[in-house]
């Protein structure tokens, strides 16, 4: 199901006679921090199930390339 502009519209509607012109910048930013936190944490499961299977994670690849990079200037 996609959004039309219409629907867009309303629910920014929606949102403003909610919390006022005030308090969105607030609630914008809280919202955009609960999904970091979210991807994050959802990002930490995949590195774990990968550590879990033998795999190497995101972290363990930037790790190894920054060690490489100390290594090459030393």
């Amino acid at each position: 199901m996609r959004f039309g502009t219409w629907e867009l519209v309303l629910v920014l509607a929606i949102i403003l006679i909610l919390f006022g012109v005030g308090k969105l910048p607030e609630v914008m930013k809280s919202m955009g921090k609960g999904l970091r936190e979210f991807k994050d944490a959802t990002k930490g499961d995949k590195d774990k199930d990968k550590k879990e299977a033998g795999g190497e994670t995101e972290n363990d690849k930037e790790d190894s390339h920054e060690r490489a990079s100390r290594e090459d200037s030393e």
